[in-house]
């Protein structure tokens, strides 16, 4: 949404060392994640800042998406969008994955944060869109995630095949290869939406190559002067390849064929893609506060506001709120995104995490064993 024995791997970690819910990117505290010092028990500012502005992209990006038919602005947008927000939540899901050696604490950890919330919000989201989808028939499937439970799966893999990225000698180029091989199978089929889960792996395992030094680097005055002008450049592509090319492409979550596309496009558009995305992501961290400011507080919860949200973004189209036409017009746009920005802020807020911690953030310790001593993990 790292590293056993230490904040990282706790998807979440309370600033007086409690724990706290998971998020999407899936970081604790970050002493070690940019050369500033962070004193032990508090949480780095910057992270939190990025994962909170990532959960608010992610919440106006599917609040456009039944605006981007009637401009193509929006559509321009979205596209952008899209190319940053799951890709910079993958980058630092991998960062914060780095430590992750399949130890009995950390598989206890990665069970009650990652695989049991999926469990509770794949039944709930079945259950829930019985009634928006209006089929009552819709069985329940573990294996075929819904909706915004896909990325929980992706975490769940991408975790416990970490010991094998950091094993072997360049796991990035293998990672890429995986990715462009799956565009051209279009029958992995649903199971665990097992071609997403591919396709978004090079962003995994960019982040579990990255060092703190790299995000030293955006402080840099020269990216920094950079940044702005290159994601105006990319919106201002965007909106010249909104009639040119399929945006399906930037859900990973179809073979080229599918798309109907030539075999030798997949492996084509996933490495052009993947520059193109770390470029944006790239910007989008560097123009991330550095410093404590009013959402910081809000970071360490953006996996209630992802898992949350969609409930209301189901509920919404349920009661045909797109049907009115004065919410495809600018005006109409811009307060759907403001309106977008506010509910996914207030589901990361600490009241709704106390009332939804059960679902999100579980808390079975009865079905684990005690952890020998000998079987603590080190430091």
């Amino acid at each position: 949404m790292t590293a056993t024995g230490s904040t990282h791997e706790q998807p979440g970690i309370r600033q007086a060392g409690k724990p706290f819910p998971a998020d999407p990117a899936g970081g604790g505290t970050a002493a070690a994640a940019r050369p500033e010092t962070v004193r032990a028990g508090q949480r780095d500012a910057f992270f939190d800042n990025a994962k909170y502005l990532a959960i608010v992209l992610v919440a106006v990006g599917h609040s456009w998406e039944p605006l981007r038919s009637d401009s193509r602005t929006v559509t321009a947008l979205y596209m952008t969008v899209y190319a940053i927000h799951m890709p910079a939540f993958i980058i630092l899901s991998g960062y914060f994955s780095r430590s992750f050696d399949a130890a009995p604490q950390r598989i206890r950890r990665l069970v009650t944060g990652v695989a049991l919330p999926y469990v509770i919000f794949e039944v709930a989201y079945t259950l829930f869109t019985r009634w928006t989808d209006n089929a009552p028939d819709r069985p329940i499937s573990l294996l075929e995630p819904l909706y915004l439970t896909w990325f929980l799966a992706a975490l769940f893999i991408w975790r416990l095949t970490t010991p094998l990225w950091r094993t072997v000698r360049r796991p990035l180029p293998l990672a890429l290869g995986l990715a462009m091989l799956a565009t051209l199978s279009p029958a992995i089929g649903e199971d665990l939406d097992l071609q997403r889960v591919l396709q978004f792996l090079p962003y995994f395992v960019l982040g579990l190559c990255l060092r703190p030094e790299h995000f030293g680097l955006l402080r840099r005055r020269e990216v920094r002067a950079l940044a702005l002008p290159v994601l105006v450049c990319a919106c201002v592509f965007a909106y010249w390849a909104v009639p040119r090319v399929n945006y399906a492409w930037l859900f990973h979550r179809d073979s080229a064929r599918e798309l109907g596309a030539a075999p030798w496009t997949g492996p084509a558009m996933t490495v052009a893609l993947f520059g193109c995305s770390v470029v944006l992501v790239t910007c989008f961290l560097t123009l991330v506060p550095n410093r404590r400011v009013w959402f910081t507080v809000l970071g360490s919860g953006t996996l209630y506001g992802y898992l949350l949200h969609g409930f209301v973004v189901q509920a919404v189209g349920h009661w045909r709120v797109w049907d009115h036409a004065w919410l495809h017009r600018p005006f109409g746009e811009i307060a759907v995104s403001v309106v977008a920005a506010t509910v996914v802020t207030a589901l990361c807020t600490p009241a709704v995490r106390r009332i939804f911690r059960f679902a999100v953030e579980p808390e079975v310790r009865w079905a684990f064993r005690a952890t020998h001593p000998r079987e603590a993990p080190t430091r």
